[in-house]
């Protein structure tokens, strides 16, 4: 054969194949809503279609007997079977495959399960399998998180409408009393009422310090602050409230170790931890607040009491919303710097958060130890606006 017969039939199967090609595309197209095994047949058949009409045309140019077109076409013909066969195969399989996947999309998000993991005709299958049970698994933490933490707002709102209950009662007895003159000293009674507005006071802070930490609208004024300052100035203030109790109240930590914070946020930080230890230690007990600098070189206060510890069962729940550690224990009406609600260790937890810090709790003998880690804050001391959560 010259170079010349061999181009032409070149050009003859080229343009055979292109024609088959283009009218194979608009079949196709026009069959987007069939099964996908159909449209393998259709890719299937083009080849073959392309291969016959090619030797057609090449046999109708050269010196071809009909015998051996006959053969040729046949051959065609047997290949062109086979491959139908091997298309549709691979189609139910594919279709398969893909209402399996269909199936499991479908479950996703509910509680049923995703079912036994099946062989699949293709790496890109197993992988879309995959993901979509680690999207389900996924989805299902995070249903039990949000599970958990419906729990806790309405444990939180029924805590906070007991305790708010009860001074509402309180003041309303006393108005009551003074109202019908029924009452020898005026003045007690005023300061019992004032008293009950305070605790009540406390409880809304807590709740709009809260709310501010959970929307990401907690402002942070960064300021060099000196540990053993902010910590000596948490003792003096609420050294009063801890002798009145006769527990002792003990500050410590390195002089030199400062910090960039906020430090009306960690004042309150210590505060809280410190008034919750008060609260829950028994009388003449000690309770140790110190700073020091850690191996890593981060800053470390720690608050340790000897309230008698948290249940191991509890000491994942302790910085939920509306957590406390017993539903009989009740708030101190001679401070207002815990509300009552059980929110301050879930505040303590979002302010450490937003200075990019971590706090944690564990038992000791005898009671219990708070270690608040605040890690190296921004080097300059504008206002930063923290979106941490607690």
């Amino acid at each position: 054969m010259s170079m010349n017969d061999l181009l032409v039939v070149s050009l003859l199967a080229l343009g055979c194949a292109v024609v088959v090609g283009v009218v194979s595309l608009v079949v196709l197209r026009f069959m987007t809503r069939y099964s996908l095994v159909l449209q393998l047949c259709v890719v299937a058949l083009a080849a073959v279609l392309s291969i016959a009409g090619g030797v057609w045309l090449a046999a109708s140019v050269m010196l071809v007997t009909p015998h051996d077109l006959t053969v040729l076409l046949s051959v065609a013909a047997i290949a062109g079977v086979v491959s139908l066969a091997l298309a549709a195969v691979l189609g139910r399989s594919l279709v398969r495959n893909s209402r399996q996947l269909i199936a499991a999309t479908r479950r996703i998000g509910t509680e049923e399960a995703m079912g036994e993991q099946v062989r699949h005709s293709s790496n890109e299958f197993a992988a879309l399998a995959l993901e979509l049970t680690a999207t389900n698994s996924r989805l299902a933490e995070s249903r039990a998180r949000e599970a958990l933490a419906e729990n806790s707002r309405r444990e939180l709102v029924a805590w906070i409408s007991h305790d708010l209950r009860t001074p509402l009662a309180g003041i309303r007895a006393m108005a009551e009393a003074l109202e019908d003159g029924m009452v020898d000293e005026p003045e007690r009674y005023y300061v019992k009422v004032r008293s009950q507005v305070d605790r009540m006071s406390g409880m809304v802070d807590d709740l709009n310090e809260l709310t501010r930490i959970h929307s990401g609208s907690l402002r942070l004024s960064m300021q060099k602050v000196s540990l053993y300052d902010l910590i000596s100035d948490v003792v003096a203030e609420l050294g009063p409230f801890a002798e009145s109790r006769s527990i002792s109240l003990i500050g410590d930590g390195a002089r030199e170790l400062t910090i960039l914070a906020d430090p009306r946020e960690l004042s309150r930080v210590v505060g809280n931890l410190v008034m919750n230890s008060i609260q829950h230690s028994p009388a003449g007990s000690p309770i140790t607040v110190s700073a020091r600098q850690s191996d890593d070189g981060l800053a470390v206060i720690s608050v340790i009491d000897a309230a008698g510890g948290i249940p191991e069962k509890d000491l994942g729940r302790v910085f939920e919303a509306g957590w406390r550690a017993s539903n009989s224990r009740t708030p101190e009406t001679a401070t207002t710097r815990s509300g009552g609600a059980g929110l301050g260790l879930a505040i303590v937890q979002g302010i450490v958060q937003a200075h990019r810090g971590r706090v944690v709790v564990q038992n000791v003998p005898g009671g219990c130890r708070f270690d608040v880690f605040l890690p190296p804050s921004p080097t300059d001391g504008s206002p930063t606006l923290a979106g941490a959560t607690a």
